[in-house]
């Protein structure tokens, strides 16, 4: 009994599915987990008329016209087929009824239910109702007696019962099944089934068994099993002409005995493996439709059930060596031409058999006939051993055989099997963010744009299109009298194209909304024979893919442009700016895997391949289901499993997992479905559908953000949380390379932002590395630092006393030093000596700076400056836990090299071009010496600064002159201030210590610098001792806010700003202000005191009141004092 397993197709929801043929065989019927009844002329019918029953539909029967239904709202209806129309409720029960099922002549039906009871009811008159009780769990199934006098019911608490339906009383009753709670907790659905005709047998799956029962005698006569069924048999169905059997397992093994002969005529495997939970047989017994409780519907097509010529298989019968023989003629090869159809087959017609039962003892073709039958391993035999045996094995067999079995019986185990790969079948293509094209009411695109809907029904066939932004389009409403079935939406217009017909060719159609000139709208007939398998809009371009493995480029206003051939069957594409993405077949896959193929195209000026062809990577047993780019332009994909994979362009173009939608699922039948994923802010967009892959369209579904996680290891330790941030923002920012080397314009700030994340998570991990006694990893990690924060690492490692690890990050820190100077002198021969930018740093004045490098030096030292506040915060907190009272002299001599250059960050100050040449001569680096390369000191070994505070205090001054101001007081009294009085005692001291050394430092570079005009005389100053006023402090709050609404205002045009907003603050709000300003008077009066006698007094002018006033008051500022005296000295020049 050769048969052809055809391809699964989608049905309903996931869960439990049924269905059966109409009297005449023209219609397969079936009913799911959404609430449907759908009717379908053929599997391949792309539109089956629907009708929709309640929430969910459990069970069906079907008989002269008259359709029943078990329905969730604990009722069983009746509708007219095929109209569909409601003809009323048979009966009710108190919880949901689990089977439906008609009688031989289709005048009653049985249900049973979950609230134990059986209920019998006339068609004609539904008042006439007998009620079966007597089970004491839920029934599982229910099946008539073809004469119409017996009634046979499974149920949960383990038992089978035959019922005498007119007394209403019980027959018999078999303890055979496993007990359970629930339907839904039940290992086997048990679905009865009784011979029709003259109702000889009663079949129960028992467990992997069959077993049969005779009527009127109760007797168990026989059971039918096989060795392959190795999980419980959940549903069997008599075939019309009674001789044979079906059965479909948990395991998803559907198999076939002729109940005569006891045999196995025919097995198959579900293609996924899953669960068939209902066997229909077509009225002639050709062929079988069964579901799944995935949702989907298969067909096994080609049995034969006739027996009008099985006298040929005596003939066959009488020369067997001859047709063994015929089955090794052929080659090998033959073994796996799996895609010959059997009539065609010359071997075939040799042996001249038919496609009877008998026909499964000695395949004709030599070769398997279906992907699913296969056999042990023992029970293949070679050519010798089937000659050589042919008598004996003909005799035993004659002996052990049953009167009713064939002569030629006995020879099944020597099937020939083919056990390698099993081809899989081919994905079909395609449209990303669109549900499956049989629907009524689908989504036909769902992007970051817009969503496409496309309508379907009796009433309307028709698509609307909606814009996220408004402001991008107005919604639309489009007739859809072409047919379209697939579509893509841009900024720039809508793309939807039409499959042939036999009289029209495959339309491509675009609406140009964004046109200027008043024609929106273009049409395209691909050539005879082309259809339209998939299409994406990019920036200015269409692309569609199609039947003939060609892709066409098309010109946003409909001109022809280039086109090419694909090297196998298109599966999806998608479209962003310049880029296409393009994935396809690249062979046949086996074993469930889909072998698919990508490439990337760049259609710029310059037209370019970036990926030509690449295996595209899949989890195992999966296929792709959504291509897309991120809203940055990076390519990415999400397979079946759920996976989300990102291109890194860093590492050679490969395929990086981001994310698992699967690990938020709360259930197996939950699914994500993308929509849209985006780089900054991480984000991946998508929809969660419950019990089903694709969302419904009304009501309108919430979209749901999942956050990204790359998938290292333990990433529940704090070393793996930190791997595993720090590689996903290098993997999450790439784009920003690539777009800047694209030639777009990128978001510096937020690059820069970036940057700064992943260094303070290198330092991170280098401090726990340091705890964790990993020298060799803290070395490796600061390979992939930059040079300002290995040289934290450096001071952070002489702090915890590992001074060999020390040693080896000043090699670091010296190479790359050398390095960036050597990157500076390439820029700088490529770039004139002298321009001029205009500084908008808030003191607004216009500066030369050298090389025309300051843009990319100041984002270097904005950058040294947050790594280096936050590694101060992090040695602070380290002091904080380890530094005892004794030790403090100690600490704060071996701190002092460095504290100038991590406590006090300096802004980049222009300077005159002299004996200096290109160095800062404001700036005082850690290691006491003038830095060519955007002020980092040039190191030979680091640590030979830490010997001794005093020689690096020495070197202090901008030409390495020894500084004759007494200034090194590490352990000077500490000024008591209202700042430090709030902090920890122990940050207080430290702080306070800083401060003072920096000022007095500064001081003395600025006495030594040989441009600096005299000090004016101190009654300039005379303004600085008054208190300050509340418009001053408000002025200091709110600086930073001021110039980061206006980068590029002047310092005159800051104070103006701010006194037009310190205006609009209410009265109460400007006293406060004021009140706050005389408490702070004392405080600020005496600090500024302090500062100007260690400092040499006379060095603040008039022009520079406001920023010594503000860096008196705020300590903890980033613009330090340094950087404000340096600029106030230039300007004097």
């Amino acid at each position: 009994m050769p048969c052809e397993r055809k391809p699964m197709r989608y049905g309903h929801s996931e869960g439990h599915t049924e269905v059966c043929f109409d009297d005449t065989g023209r219609f397969i019927v079936t009913c799911g987990n959404d609430g449907d009844v759908r009717i379908w002329e053929s599997l391949d019918d792309d539109d089956p008329k629907f009708i929709t029953v309640g929430e969910k539909a459990y069970s069906l029967a079907l008989k002269n016209g008259k359709l029943v239904t078990a329905s969730s709202n604990n009722t069983v209806q009746i509708h007219t087929f095929p109209d569909g129309d409601p003809d009323g409720i048979l009966t009710r029960f108190t919880t949901n009824a689990t089977h439906v099922a008609f009688n031989s002549i289709g005048s009653r039906v049985a249900a049973g239910s979950s609230d134990f009871m059986v209920k019998v009811v006339e068609v004609s008159d539904s008042s006439q109702q007998k009620t079966l009780r007597g089970h004491e769990a839920p029934v599982l199934s229910v099946t008539f007696d073809p004469k119409d006098d017996f009634l046979a019911s499974a149920s949960c608490d383990g038992s089978v019962v035959v019922w005498n339906i007119e007394e209403q009383t019980q027959v018999i009753s078999w303890p055979l099944l496993q007990k359970s709670n629930d339907v839904t907790n039940a290992k086997s659905l048990c679905r009865l089934a009784w011979q029709p005709g003259m109702g000889k047998f009663l079949a129960v799956p028992v467990e992997t068994k069959v077993h049969l029962y005779e009527r009127g005698s109760w007797d168990h006569v026989s059971t039918l099993s096989d060795d392959l069924l190795a999980q419980p048999i959940n549903v069997v169905s008599w075939s019309p002409c009674e001789r044979f059997l079906a059965a479909g397992c948990v395991g998803g093994l559907l198999t076939v005995w002729d109940v005569n002969s006891k045999l196995c005529v025919e097995r198959q495997k579900h293609e996924k493996g899953f669960t068939v939970c209902s066997l229909a047989w077509h009225p002639s017994g050709s062929h079988i439709a069964y579901t799944d409780t995935e949702g989907c519907l298969g067909l096994l097509d080609g049995l034969g059930t006739s027996t009008a010529d099985n006298n040929r298989t005596k003939v066959a019968a009488k020369n067997p060596a001859k047709d063994y023989d015929d089955l090794f003629d052929d080659d090998d090869d033959r073994l796996m031409d799996e895609g010959l159809s059997d009539t065609k087959s010359p071997a075939k017609k040799a042996v001249g058999w038919d496609d009877d039962d008998d026909d499964f003892l000695v395949p004709a073709t030599g070769r398997v006939k279906n992907r699913g039958a296969f056999l042990d391993d023992e029970n293949s035999l070679d050519t010798g051993s089937l000659k050589l045996g042919q008598d004996k094995l003909g005799d035993d067999d004659n002996d052990a055989g049953s009167s009713v079995a064939p002569a030629a019986a006995p020879v099944v185990p020597l099937r020939p099997v083919y056990e390698g790969p099993v081809p899989t079948p081919p994905q079909k293509a395609f449209q990303p963010g669109s549900t499956p094209a049989h629907l009524t009411h689908r989504f036909m695109m769902w992007n970051s744009v817009g969503i496409v809907r496309g309508y379907n029904d009796e009433q309307d066939n028709a698509i609307d299109v909606e814009f996220h932004d408004t402001a991008v389009h107005h919604a639309m409403h489009l007739t859809n009298s072409l047919g379209h079935t697939v579509a893509d939406l841009s900024q720039e217009a809508v793309l939807l194209a039409c499959p042939s017909t036999e009289e029209l060719a495959s339309k491509l159609q675009c609406l140009h909304f964004s046109s200027w000139d008043t024609n929106k709208e273009w049409m395209v007939d691909l050539p005879k024979g082309e259809d339209v398998r998939a299409l994406c809009l990019g920036q200015g371009w269409a692309a569609v893919a199609t039947s003939t493995l060609m892709i066409r480029l098309f010109s946003i206003g409909g001109v022809q442009r280039e086109l090419f051939s694909l090297p196998g069957p298109v599966v999806c594409m998608a479209g962003h700016g310049e880029q296409l993405l393009v994935v396809y077949h690249r062979a046949t896959g086996f074993d469930e895997e889909q072998a698919l193929g990508v490439q990337l195209l760049q259609l710029s000026r310059k037209r370019r391949q970036l990926i030509s062809g690449e295996p595209l990577p899949l989890s195992q047993k999966s296929y792709l289901s959504w291509l897309g780019f991120t809203a940055q332009g990076t390519p990415c994909y999400v397979d079946s499993d759920g996976v989300v994979r990102m291109l890194n362009r860093s590492l050679g173009n490969t395929w990086t997992p981001v994310c698992n939608t699967r690990e938020t699922c709360k259930s197996k039948s939950d699914h994500y479905w993308v929509v849209g994923v985006h780089e900054n802010p991480q984000q991946l967009r998508c929809i969660p559908c419950k019990g089903s892959r694709y969302p419904p369209t009304l009501p309108r579904p919430a979209v749901a953000i999942l956050p990204f996680k790359l998938p290292l290891c333990q990433t529940t330790t704090e070393k793996g949380q930190m791997e595993e941030q720090f590689w996903r923002s290098v993997l999450f920012h790439d784009h920003y390379s690539f777009l800047s080397s694209s030639g777009y314009e990128i978001d510096e700030d937020a690059q820069n932002q970036s940057q700064k994340e992943q260094q303070e998570l290198l330092m991170k991990m280098f401090a726990l590395s340091c705890k964790l006694e990993r020298e060799f990893r803290c070395v490796e990690l600061a390979e992939m630092m930059t040079q300002n924060v290995v040289t934290l690492a450096i001071r952070y490692a002489s702090r915890s006393r590992r001074m060999a690890l020390a040693q080896r990050l000043s090699e670091i820190a010296l190479e790359k030093s050398n390095q960036m100077q050597e990157e500076e002198q390439e820029e700088q021969e490529e770039e004139p000596e002298y321009s001029s930018t205009r500084r908008s740093s808030g003191y607004g004045h216009t500066d030369v700076t050298a090389g025309g490098r300051y843009s990319r030096r100041q984002n270097q030292q904005e950058e040294q400056e947050d790594e280096e506040e936050r590694g101060e915060e992090l040695m602070e907190e380290e002091d904080r836990q380890e530094m005892e009272p004794e030790e403090a002299t100690e600490t704060k001599k071996r701190v002092n090299p460095f504290a100038k250059e991590a406590g006090s960050p300096i802004k980049p100050s222009p300077t005159p071009i002299g004996k200096m040449g290109r160095a800062n001569p404001f700036k005082v680096p850690g290691s006491g010496k003038m830095s060519a390369s955007s002020g980092q000191p040039r190191v030979t070994n680091i640590l030979d600064n830490m010997t001794s505070s005093k020689k690096s205090a020495q070197l202090s001054s901008s030409g390495g002159k020894p500084s004759k101001s007494p200034i090194l007081k590490p352990l000077a009294p500490k000024p008591k201030t209202k700042t430090q009085s709030t902090l920890l005692q122990m940050a207080a001291t430290k702080t306070a210590n800083k401060k003072v050394q920096e000022n007095t430092e500064q001081a003395a570079n600025l006495q030594k610098q040989p441009d600096t005009p005299p000090p004016g005389p101190p009654a300039d100053n005379s303004e600085n001792k008054r208190p300050k006023t509340g418009f001053q402090l408000w002025l200091e709050e709110n600086r930073k806010s001021i110039l980061a609404d206006n980068p590029d205002l002047e310092e005159t045009d800051v104070i103006k700003e701010a006194m037009g907003r310190f205006r609009t603050l209410s009265a109460e709000e400007r006293l406060s202000w004021t009140e706050r300003a005389k408490g702070q008077s004392g405080d600020a009066a005496d600090l500024k005191k302090r500062k100007r006698a260690e400092g040499g007094e006379g060095l603040e002018s008039e022009n520079e009141k406001a920023e010594a006033d503000e860096s008196s008051a705020k300590k903890k500022s980033s613009l330090d004092p340094s950087s404000k005296l340096s600029v106030f000295a230039f300007n004097q020049n």
